[in-house]
């Protein structure tokens, strides 16, 4: 089963529909002993990165997520679920990230035609193109991007795809091991998106 973390944030709706549209065994789980019972886990993610972590922390999801990830096992972030495997960000001085990855989250500065947030569809240029997710999806296919910041990996490794805005490149995927996570929404992608949620659909089974 897939455990899709609802600690008080997070677009879970749409990653829940998503997953049942594609006949995932996915359901939503509120506690972390429900890890016990899960294959794969996916932490969805809207809002500030601050209020993310206050959340994780809240309903002790920190030192579960971080055990589960040490362990290796099948780990897929969404947007802010992305922002939070890293150190920290600018939108939250001071707020510690899951640091499970290294690298610090960055905001976009308003450049020309680019404005903050970015909004819309954009590009992924796949740097590890064996990557799970990317099984089937073509290199500089179109996500759907809602952001403000944006991670910055301190490991090029660690950067399975990235993507251009506001004269920035920047991490829009990341893959080690059994851990990956987007900075875009598949769930709002349409065809490439769920593509990428049956992948790692496959890895629970």
């Amino acid at each position: 089963m897939i455990g899709i973390v609802d600690y008080g944030m997070g677009n879970l709706g749409s990653v829940t529909n998503a997953c049942r549209f594609l006949e995932l065994d996915a359901r939503i789980i509120t506690r972390p002993e429900e890890l016990e019972t899960c294959r794969a886990v996916i932490l969805p993610g809207v809002g500030a990165f601050g209020d993310c972590m206050e959340h994780l922390a809240a309903h002790g999801f920190v030192e579960a997520t971080r055990a589960w990830i040490a362990a290796d096992k099948p780990f897929l972030g969404i947007c802010v679920g992305l922002q939070a495997l890293f150190e920290g960000s600018e939108e939250s001085p001071g707020v510690a990230g899951l640091g499970v990855l290294p690298g610090f989250v960055r905001k976009f500065q308003a450049t020309g035609d680019c404005k903050v947030p970015q909004i819309g569809w954009n590009r992924v240029r796949f740097q590890q193109p064996a990557c799970p997710l990317f099984q089937g999806v073509a290199d500089q296919t179109y996500f759907y991007f809602v952001h403000s910041f944006y991670a910055v990996a301190a490991e090029a490794r660690d950067a399975a795809g990235v993507s251009d805005y506001a004269g920035v490149t920047y991490t829009a995927a990341v893959w080690r091991g059994n851990l990956m996570a987007v900075q875009f929404h598949p769930e709002k992608s349409q065809q490439w998106g769920l593509r990428m949620l049956k992948n790692f659909g496959e890895l629970a089974r």
